[in-house]
């Protein structure tokens, strides 16, 4: 597989700078992300295989202008909704609710 995911050895990508001391997540929201990622996928709703498979499946775009976590949200949003767990309508509505200052 040569997708733009895999960075690893690829020219002109500039170098790892890994953060001195880097906390597990920067933002209240990562946590969450990663919270919610662990229950859909211990609930059985996707395996590690189509996780993995819903990052490398990303527009290259989208993929290199986000961060990790986001990465994550946005495989989870996917697999939900092809699974049928839930739907764009609704996720569009709790988004839209969300944005408002909802709960």
């Amino acid at each position: 597989m040569n997708g733009i995911h895999d960075l690893g050895g690829m020219h002109g990508m500039g170098p790892v700078d890994p953060e001195r001391n880097e906390p597990v997540f920067h933002e209240e929201w990562e946590r969450r992300v990663f919270g919610l990622m662990i229950a859909t996928f211990g609930g059985g709703h996707y395996n590690v295989d189509e996780f993995r498979h819903g990052i490398e499946r990303m527009d290259p775009a989208h993929y290199l202008t986000t961060s990790y976590y986001e990465h994550w949200l946005h495989t989870v949003e996917t697999l939900l909704i092809e699974k049928g767990t839930i739907t764009r309508k609704e996720l569009d509505a709790r988004q839209a609710k969300l944005a408002k200052g909802g709960s």
